[in-house]
């Protein structure tokens, strides 16, 4: 393939148009050649390397495809999209090969997914685009006059960094009347330029002579630089200075140390005197870059080592050594020093490409990684050998000197071993040897390639009949040596019957932990054993499984009672065994016959006789239920015997049966006949007892239930009588007795005593305070104290307790002082107090007010009341005889009614005949109870209600 491109350069200097021919050469091994110019423009087509590779477009685009070059300097793009290769940056031949000829880029495409690597040479051709130029501005030369015709005096020459026909091709001495100029071909292909005397020198008709000397190049258009050539004319100085030899050779070791002496060079001048005198310097045409890497001794001509010499960038140098006399008269020598390579560079590892992971599946020989590996050391310095760490399944393989290629070497195995870290060890040749390193961590990732393995192929799981459902059975557990979504496990039940039911109705498998459930309870009489299998399947796609079978054995529970087979208990009729009076000692009466659907010792059986009408006559067989006499029968024996039979297994706990056997003992028919007459007459009678038995706890059953709701709709009903009287705004105005004067009074206590009353219409329960204010007895409640006399005053109407009786007169005794009235007597003094007024009927306090009789010192009162009392007073009076009972069981010992007047007896109600005492059935109670205790003394007493801060009674509430 020939590709033609013209190019037009501006330079400072000239314009200059260049044709130029790019060559394409492909390679059968992947590699593909160009040639382009220097200077190109950045931007400019190198060449299509998708076409000349024959590449796809999208393969460029999916292998990720670039160019890899070893130095890092990149000159070339590649374009992924056009697949050409272009100029990233401006070449210049000069400064990338000097005067190398051919000049070439050695690049690399990499492409990813399979990796691929192809090599491009591009080589760089060179145009006219430097000059020739002088080290110097001017040369300066002193010629004797007695230089003869044909001595040659060395010029510098000029330099040329063009290669090829660009470079320095001639040069042209301007005037040539006395000198001429003749060149010399050196051995690295460069010209020396010396100047030849064709006509001798005078110095007193020319002092000193000016020459141009011109250089020329090859290019089109030709460059060319000058130089002036000063000459001055000195004094005869015949004889020039002569080396002992033109070419001096020596070596030296990258590694030599500054100052270090190469060689000494000599020359030896024919003269006398001051024109003997040789002085040595390095001739002024040297590179200054290796012109100062050596200096030398002008008066010895040593050569010796002024800085670093590297193998790597110049393996050897060419120095220009003069001699020159005081007359001016100078000879050059060579010399030729060779740089010793020393292994003094590491293989350089490059990482063209590299993959952190890879799975399992590979196949063998995947590549892992690319390296480019290069040592810069010559010979076997640079000779570099790769190798891998050992025990891993990698190798490590050279396609090229300075490419490798890191591959797997069989079937990879992450449940063996997940992670690998290859570290690449690369070694040159050298003594000592230096080495490299790199490491790749690789993580093998996982493919589905293990099925669940369970601990045992088959298991067995025990379980105890009657269990609760729900309970656990038995856990099956599988591991998969795969990772994370692949090694997680599912368990499920395989789909089987069971006797013709579905297995999943018999238990179930947790499909996360693998615990067996029992979905219902088990009866070890009806199934016995059975077998499920389970099965573990993993995560992966696609999933793979492997099966279990678990063999659930049921155990035996004793919970079946052992069943008599014989004899038959019937209802019926009477079957009795016969034993004649003549039976001997062991005579076989008859056998008990039980089983157990148990199994094991469960249903291991065991006889015992229980009960029997003569125990020593008969025994039973503990083991097979053999019943058998113990003695000889006698004549004083009953005929009727009853024998109970316990038969009984060994489970735990034992379940028992019990069989009743009757056993005539007699020789005779009709004997036997009337004996069992008297067997059916006394189970008949048995049986009628059971039955009224039953009828008794019937009937006793009803009466309570029957009790107990007659006392629900009583209570129910006085609730809702007190609930109507509770919601009366009736007032209760205070009654208060008249005052009566005792004479003959002795002692301390007072002889008046008045007894206030107050109470409101909201409260059902009161306490009461009893107080000494100043010889005056205050009775105080408290508004709760209303409910009470409410509900006492209720169950009065209700009982229908009103007493018919003609109203007593007053007591006789009402008059007397306290201590001369019966009972107790003797200076008392009352405290004040308070205590809670409840019914008479649940007071623990002491007898009823009416029924204590004379003798608790109740004192009753005849005659009239002092003064009517009014309407309110009367009623008043009507609820304080209700509740006076409760005003002496709950005041305590402290409180004596034989110390005050008495209304609790006989009650007067103007305008009624009827006359209100208490129940003797309360007085013997209150008799009957034990003595009240003393009450500790409280705080003091708020004031009372007064009558006159009550509310005026309308009609509708005195109603």
């Amino acid at each position: 393939m020939v590709f033609w491109c013209y190019i037009e350069t501006m330079s400072s200097f000239m314009r200059y148009s260049v044709f130029f021919l790019i060559i394409v050469f492909h390679s059968a091994q992947g590699q593909v050649s160009y040639s382009i110019p220097e200077e190109m423009a950045k931007g400019s087509m190198v060449g299509n390397i998708a076409q000349d590779l024959g590449l796809d477009l999208q393969r460029l685009k999916s292998g990720k495809a670039r160019i890899f070059t070893q130095d890092n300097t990149e000159y070339i793009e590649l374009n992924r999209n056009t697949g050409l290769l272009l100029i990233r940056e401006k070449m210049d031949r000069e400064s990338l090969c000097a005067k190398t000829t051919p000049c070439a880029l050695h690049l690399q495409m990499i492409l990813e997914n399979p990796m691929e690597l192809y090599t491009i040479n591009v080589e760089v051709t060179d145009i006219n685009d430097n000059a020739p130029t002088f080290q110097k501005k001017d040369f300066k030369f002193e010629i004797s006059e007695s230089a003869v015709p044909g001595a040659s005096f060395m010029l510098g020459g000029a330099f040329d960094p063009d290669a090829g026909q660009n470079a320095l091709q001639s040069y042209s001495l301007k005037p040539t009347d006395k000198f001429r100029l003749e060149l010399h071909n050196q051995e690295d292909g460069t010209k020396s330029v010396e100047m030849i005397l064709q006509k001798p020198l005078d110095r007193e008709t020319q002092s000193s002579l000016t020459l141009l000397l011109e250089a020329f190049d090859g290019g089109d258009p030709v460059l060319s630089g000058t130089v002036q050539i000063h000459i001055t004319v000195l004094d005869i100085n015949d004889n020039a200075p002569v080396f002992t030899q033109k070419i001096y050779k020596t070596t030296i070791a990258e590694n030599e140390a500054k100052g270090a002496i190469l060689t000494v060079v000599s020359a030896s001048d024919a003269d006398e005197g001051s024109n003997s005198v040789v002085t040595y310097y390095i001739s002024d045409t040297m590179d200054s870059n290796v012109a100062d890497m050596f200096i030398i001794n002008e008066q010895n001509g040593e050569v010796s080592l002024n800085g670093q010499v590297d193998y790597e960038n110049v393996n050897q140098y060419v120095l220009k050594i003069q001699a020159k006399d005081q007359g001016g008269l100078s000879n050059a020598c060579k010399v030729i020093i060779d740089v010793l390579d020393i292994n003094d560079n590491s293989p350089s590892i490059s990482v063209l490409s590299s993959s952190h992971s890879i799975s399992e599946g590979s196949n063998s020989g995947t590549v892992v990684a690319m390296l480019n590996v290069n040592d810069i050391d010559s010979g076997l310095n640079g000779k570099v050998n790769c190798v891998i760490n050992d025990d891993i399944p990698f190798a490590i393989t050279s396609s090229s000197n300075s490419f490798f290629s890191l591959q797997t070497e069989q079937e990879l195995d992450r449940e063996g071993k997940s992670e690998y870290n290859i570290i690449v060890i690369c070694t040159d040749e050298g003594v000592p040897a230096l080495s490299s390193s790199v490491s790749f961590p690789v993580q093998i990732t996982d493919v589905n390639d293990n099925p669940p393995i369970f601990e045992k192929r088959h298991h067995e799981a025990c379980i105890v009949e009657n269990n609760t459902p729900g309970i656990s059975i038995f856990k099956v557990k599988a591991s998969d040596a795969d990772w994370n979504q692949n090694a997680r496990v599912s368990y499920i039940l395989e789909d089987s019957t069971v006797n013709g039911v579905s297995v999943s109705s018999y238990v179930s498998v947790h499909p996360d932990s693998g615990v067996i459930t029992a979905m219902r309870s088990f009866d070890y009489e009806q199934l016995k054993n059975f077998n499920i299998q389970v099965k573990a399947q993993d995560g992966g796609s696609p999933p793979l499984s492997s099966n279990v079978t678990v063999k659930i054995i049921i155990q035996d529970q004793n919970d079946n009672a052992p069943q008599v087979l014989y004899p038959v208990q019937t209802g019926g009729s009477v079957v009795a065994e016969i034993v004649p009076r003549s039976a001997d000692v062991g005579y076989l009466v008859t056998k008990v016959v039980a089983v157990d659907v148990d199994s094991g010792q469960n249903a291991w059986l065991s006889y015992k006789l229980q009960k029997a009408t003569d125990r020593a006559l008969f025994e039973v067989g503990l083991q097979n239920g053999e019943i058998r006499t113990v003695r000889q029968v006698t004549d004083k024996d009953a005929v009727k015997q009853k024998l109970t039979v316990v038969v009984e297994d060994n489970g735990q706990p034992s379940r028992s049966a019990v069989v009743n056997i009757n056993v005539a003992v007699a020789d005779s028919f009709p004997e036997i006949l009337y004996e069992l007459t008297d067997f059916t007459h006394d189970k008949e009678q048995n049986d009628n007892l059971t039955f009224y038995l039953v009828l008794a706890l019937a009937a006793v059953s009803f009466l309570f239930i029957t009790c107990v709701v007659v006392i629900i709709s009583v209570k129910v009903y006085k609730w809702r009588q007190s609930r109507i009287f509770y919601q009366s705004n009736l007032p209760v105005i205070p009654y208060y007795p008249p005052n009566y004067t005792d004479t003959g009074v002795t002692g301390t206590l007072p002889h008046v005593y008045n007894y206030e009353v107050c109470m409101t219409t909201d409260s059902r329960k009161s306490d009461c305070k009893f107080s000494t204010l100043g010889g005056q007895n205050i009775l105080v409640m408290d508004p709760s104290f209303t409910e009470t006399m409410q509900r006492v005053y209720e169950n009065n109407v209700l009982e229908g307790k009103h007493s018919t009786e003609s109203q007593k007169p007053p007591n006789p005794d009402w008059r007397f002082p306290p201590n001369q009235r019966p009972g107790p007597s003797g200076q008392h003094r009352f405290h004040t107090l308070q205590q809670r007024w409840t019914p008479y009927e649940k007071s623990r306090a002491g007898a009823h007010p009416d029924g204590a009789g004379p003798g608790a010192g109740v004192i009753a009162g005849t005659g009239p009341w002092p003064n009517p009392p009014t309407e309110a007073e009367q009623l008043q009076a009507l609820m304080a005889a209700a509740n006076a009972s409760e005003a002496t069981a709950t005041l305590g010992p402290r409180y004596n009614p034989q110390y005050g007047p008495d209304y609790r007896q006989n009650v007067y109600i103007p305008g009624s005949t009827a006359t209100l005492t208490a129940n003797p059935q309360q007085q013997v109670l209150q008799q009957a109870l034990p003595p009240p205790q003393a009450l500790p003394p409280t705080e003091a007493p708020k004031a009372a209600q007064t009558p006159a801060s009550k509310k005026k009674p309308t009609k509708k509430d005195k109603k």
